[in-house]
């Protein structure tokens, strides 16, 4: 279980306090207007955005003493994060090496992974040759293969339209389910998850408003 309890965050003059309970495995879906405060709870959980007080956990384990990299999460960011210079299979296979030294076994897995979020023949492109949803699988793959067991997807829907907003949710249902994956995603778009959500959690003025099922 992700568990948030009374958790503060100050960034100027706005002050967050979260509550949450999510069960291990579920996904579970943020949603709320722009500037509400869910980017910021990702970044938090994540270890990006510093926590002035309260207490959060993941499974039993305090998180807030962990360097992010020390974390068992796994991030993928709206604006996908990937670097220009480097094509898809490169871009994916950071999370196995930052440095790229890919062992055949590494470079296997990482095409297995790419032909499985629906990228097949696209290994060898350029992030400015893809679309935007083949960019957001790219980003995807990537966190898939970290294998950790929290994923932290921000806005990952954003610029798609109706018919790949589907697609990338039945994606994200099948990795979570394949993998065990608790998956905690933010949305604008709550009706594409809507039967696949265990929780749609409304995040208002830093707080969590409402929870539904």
């Amino acid at each position: 279980m992700l568990a948030a309890d009374n958790m503060i965050i100050r960034i100027g003059n706005w002050t967050g306090c979260y509550d949450l309970n999510v069960p291990r495995g579920a996904l579970v879906a943020l949603v709320g207007p722009s500037g509400g405060g869910k980017s910021t709870l990702l970044h938090a959980i994540a270890g990006l955005e510093p926590v002035a007080a309260g207490a959060l956990s993941f499974n039993g384990v305090n998180l807030l003493p962990l360097e992010p990299a020390a974390r068992p999460i796994a991030i993928v960011f709206q604006d996908h994060n990937l670097l220009p210079n480097l094509n898809a299979a490169e871009n994916a296979g950071l999370a196995l090496s930052p440095s790229l030294r890919l062992s055949a076994a590494d470079r296997a897995s990482i095409a297995a992974m790419l032909d499985h979020v629906g990228l097949e023949g696209m290994h060898d492109r350029l992030p400015s040759a893809l679309s935007g949803g083949q960019r957001q699988r790219v980003a995807l793959a990537r966190a898939m293969l970290t294998t950790r067991p929290l994923l932290l997807l921000d806005e990952p829907l954003t610029g798609l339209d109706p018919d790949m907003r589907r697609d990338m949710v039945d994606l994200i249902d099948l990795l979570r389910r394949e993998k065990g994956l608790t998956v905690l995603m933010t949305t604008h778009t709550p009706e594409d998850i809507e039967g696949r959500a265990e929780q749609i959690v409304t995040i208002m003025d830093g707080r969590a408003v409402s929870t539904r099922v």
